[in-house]
């Protein structure tokens, strides 16, 4: 224990889901008999609950869920660890757990030094207070003393930018001011053991860079980290080691690149290389003049060669009469770092109603070997004025770059984490003479 700042044993947490009854559901007109009988046998079942000191559980049949099961793991005094996993996969149970929000069904946590947790940020401010007022109350509450927010309070004006508004109650502050400060508030905190649950993406592009530039400078004080983010890229910066979490189980422990690696390997399944609107989640992106009704590449299967360009075929639906159309594109690695971003030439119009397929092409920009996916957006506007989105689709149109072939047919190698994503043309030397 000595070297370890902190040690899971064995840790478990199981729970118990209440579900309307299938039989009842399966008739749209119960009869009064099921419905009494439904009735009595839940009475009858949560006074057993109530009795023998379960909880008591709303709904007609209970489900056993494990969040949690046999997760073992240290983490060494001084270590950035990363736990990543798909939705559901336990990371904010675990978390909880680590943070003595929530006990565990079985097993233990051995804790040494001071433990801080940014689970959810914002989480304790009060809308009718001022933003002065919150720095105290949330500080105490996240386990500042009234000295060190005294201390560190001018520090967390500065870094959350919001000195000119520090005597405003905090409902009236836009979503990214409240943001900005909740995390000043949080990032201050000193404790040996610091647990951060997705809160690097927060306000926009310079404040989250300067987010990370916070959690940098805290890795660097020696501090034990435990971090949890969807951003690959973010993750492989801060982070020394990983966790990866699998339906409740740890599938991996070990080197940052490669757990990212195993993580992106198991979701390949579930990414698509075509979008359907019918399909696809509800979304609120954009005015909703025109929508997106499907995207797909113009081949069969969703692999490139270096320098090929990539063409993709786009239907658009229009809600509203637009005068004018444009795509646009940003690429994106598998890791979730922007590659860079395009945009097509205006097109005309549509009507109310009227439907269109365009063909869109990416010219052959030098994309390293890899792993790609697409946002796809359209609207109008272009570098020289504003730009306005009709409608946006996320995470889709996933494509593979196939390695670059010499002259001789060999592949050429690309370690994409050390080179980054763009392969550049050759430099050109020329020598000089040496007149010294």
């Amino acid at each position: 224990m000595l070297d370890n700042a902190i040690i899971v044993q064995n840790i478990s947490k199981h729970y118990l889901i209440g579900h309307r009854s299938a039989g009842v559901q399966r008739y749209k007109y119960a009869t009064l008999r099921d419905v009494l009988g439904q009735k009595v046998h839940n009475f009858g079942r949560k006074a057993t609950d109530l009795f023998r000191g379960r909880p008591v559980i709303q709904g007609d049949e209970v489900e056993e869920f494990w969040a949690l099961k046999d997760v073992s793991f240290e983490v060494r005094k001084g270590e950035v660890l990363g736990i990543i996993g798909r939705n559901g996969a336990g990371k904010s149970t675990l978390l909880k757990i680590l943070s003595r929000i929530t006990e565990p069904t079985h097993g233990r946590v051995l804790l040494q030094g001071r433990i801080a947790s940014l689970l959810e940020v914002g989480t304790g401010f009060h809308p009718e207070l001022t933003g002065r007022e919150n720095i105290l109350l949330n500080g105490a509450i996240l386990g500042m003393t009234r000295r060190e927010i005294r201390t560190k309070f001018d520090e967390i004006v500065a870094f959350a930018e919001v000195d000119k508004f520090l005597d405003t109650p905090v409902k009236h502050y836009s979503s990214g001011m409240y943001v900005r400060l909740a995390f000043a508030v949080a990032a201050h905190l000193e404790p040996e053991i610091l647990i951060i649950d997705e809160v690097l993406a927060v306000g926009d592009a310079k404040f989250q860079e300067k987010c990370l530039q916070k959690m940098r400078t805290v890795a660097a004080d020696g501090r034990t980290i435990l971090f949890v983010s969807h951003n690959m890229s973010t993750l492989s910066q801060l982070t020394t080691r990983a966790v990866m979490l699998s339906q409740g189980m740890i599938e991996f422990v070990g080197n940052p690149s490669d757990a990212i690696e195993k993580y992106l390997s198991a979701n390949r399944e579930t990414r698509t290389w075509e979008y359907d609107n019918q399909n696809a989640l509800p979304r609120s992106y954009g005015t909703g003049d025109v929508r997106i009704l499907s995207l797909r590449f113009e081949r069969a299967t969703p692999y490139f060669t270096f320098l090929e360009p990539i063409r993709y075929l786009v239907r658009v639906e229009a809600k509203c009469p637009v005068d004018r159309l444009r795509i646009g594109m940003t690429v994106i690695t598998g890791e979730g770092a922007p590659v860079g971003t395009c945009f097509s030439h205006e097109t005309a119009g549509l009507t109310v109603g009227e439907r269109r397929q365009l063909i869109v092409e990416l010219p052959s920009i030098r994309l390293a070997p890899g792993s790609y996916f697409c946002n796809v957006s359209v609207g109008y506007g272009d570098l020289r004025t504003s730009f306005v989105d009709y409608d946006i689709a996320v995470d889709t149109l996933h494509f593979q770059v196939a390695p670059e072939q010499t002259v001789s047919g060999s592949l050429t190698p690309w370690p994409r984490a050390h080179w980054g994503s763009v392969s550049f043309p050759d430099l050109k030397i020329e020598a000089l003479e040496d007149r010294e």
